[in-house]
């Protein structure tokens, strides 16, 4: 991919389009609690940063999910649309949304710790426990 690869999505009914820039290829999952409860399984998403084009704006609910972090939904269909990060808004977006370029990779796994035994996948990734991330994070 080039230095960044814009793409282009909707939620199922067609009411929201997000436009974005990806910085890289990488596609990350996790495993957190969180994300098993907003979509039923491991969350399959790509690192937006904050070149997010968000159009049909009213039809955006926002969910207050933790002291860092929001959660954006369809009003209409209930399509997940993005995990944002308050301080920086920063988005992740679902790989589902987009047409991904295929040279997306899943390269990486977050709150390893804490997913099930019942799937896994056969891509080598960088599996990161939550205490992990949360120390690369604060710098600790």
């Amino acid at each position: 991919m080039s230095d960044t690869n814009p793409v282009q999505g909707s939620c199922l009914c067609g009411s929201v389009t997000i436009k974005a820039e990806l910085p890289s290829s990488d596609l990350g999952v996790c495993h957190c609690s969180m994300c098993k409860k907003w979509s039923g399984g491991p969350l399959l998403a790509v690192d937006c940063q904050t070149s997010v084009e968000i159009s049909g704006e009213e039809h955006v609910s926002v969910f207050d999910s933790s002291d860092w972090a929001e959660r954006g939904f369809c009003s209409n269909c209930g399509s997940h649309l993005f995990y944002r990060l308050k301080e920086t808004q920063q988005y992740s977006v679902p790989a589902g949304i987009f047409e991904l370029p295929p040279e997306v990779t899943m390269t990486h796994q977050i709150f390893i710790d804490e997913k099930p035994t019942y799937y896994s996948f056969a891509n080598e990734t960088r599996n990161i426990t939550g205490l992990e991330l949360v120390t690369e994070f604060s710098g600790e």
